[in-house]
C-alpha cells in the first residue's frame, strides 16, 4: 500500500465514520480517531458485504456501497460507544 492509499484510506474513513456518527442518536463519547478506525474498517467490510451481493461495481456512483458502509459505520459506532464508554465509567 502506498503513501497515497493509505491517506486516501483515512479521508474516506473519517468521512464513512462521520456519516456513520450522524445516523447515530444522541451524543458518542469518543475520539475522532477511533470514529476514523471504526469508519475504515466500516469501508472495508461494507465493500465486501457489496460484493458478496454483486453491488460493488455498477455505472457511476456506487450508492447501494455507500450506504452499506454507513450502516456498517452506524452499527460500529454503537458498538464502540458501548464498549469505550464503559471503560472510563468507574464505581
Amino acid at each position: 500500500m502506498t503513501v497515497t492509499g493509505i491517506i486516501t484510506a483515512i479521508v474516506i474513513g473519517a468521512i464513512i465514520g462521520a456519516l456513520g456518527r450522524l445516523v447515530v442518536p444522541g451524543k458518542q463519547h469518543i475520539p475522532i480517531w477511533l470514529t476514523i478506525v471504526v469508519g475504515i474498517v466500516a469501508a472495508f467490510i461494507g465493500t465486501f458485504i457489496a460484493g458478496a451481493f454483486g453491488v460493488a461495481e455498477t455505472g457511476g456512483i456506487d450508492w447501494i456501497e455507500l450506504l452499506l458502509q454507513i450502516a456498517v459505520a452506524a452499527v460500529g459506532v454503537i458498538l464502540v460507544v458501548g464498549l469505550y464508554g464503559r471503560r472510563g465509567v468507574r464505581h
